[in-house]
């Protein structure tokens, strides 16, 4: 079955980075857009940056220019190099796959931005 599988967040602070990894199994990753959202305390799941499986990127307005997705497909892996980090970006931080009109998401990794 599909898995994914989020590492690379902790604590952090505020003008930081952190690089997040994402490990696929169960699919042909190369064939596959993959996406990076997130998730606040008390707020909605929000899209972050996405990945086409030709390597196009697409960022929210809120991370452009700080944040930079990535896909090495010889190891099935999406990252989320995160630069400029802010209080704001607290969060965990959930890959997801679409296939055949099914979602598949990974069980999240806590990024924390403070001093």
């Amino acid at each position: 079955q599909v898995q994914l599988e989020e590492s690379g967040g902790g604590l952090v602070q505020p003008g930081g980075s952190l690089r997040l990894s994402c490990a696929a199994s169960g699919i042909t990753f190369s064939m596959y857009p993959m996406g990076w959202f997130r998730q606040a305390p008390t707020k909605q799941r929000e899209w972050v940056a996405g990945i086409t499986s030709a390597g196009t990127t697409n960022y929210a307005d809120s991370v452009a220019g700080r944040f930079a997705i990535s896909r090495d497909n010889a190891k099935n892996t999406v990252y989320l190099q995160m630069n400029s980090l802010a209080p704001e970006d607290t969060a965990v931080y959930y890959c997801r796959v679409d296939r055949s009109n099914q979602i598949y998401w990974g069980r999240g990794a806590q990024v924390t931005v403070s001093s």
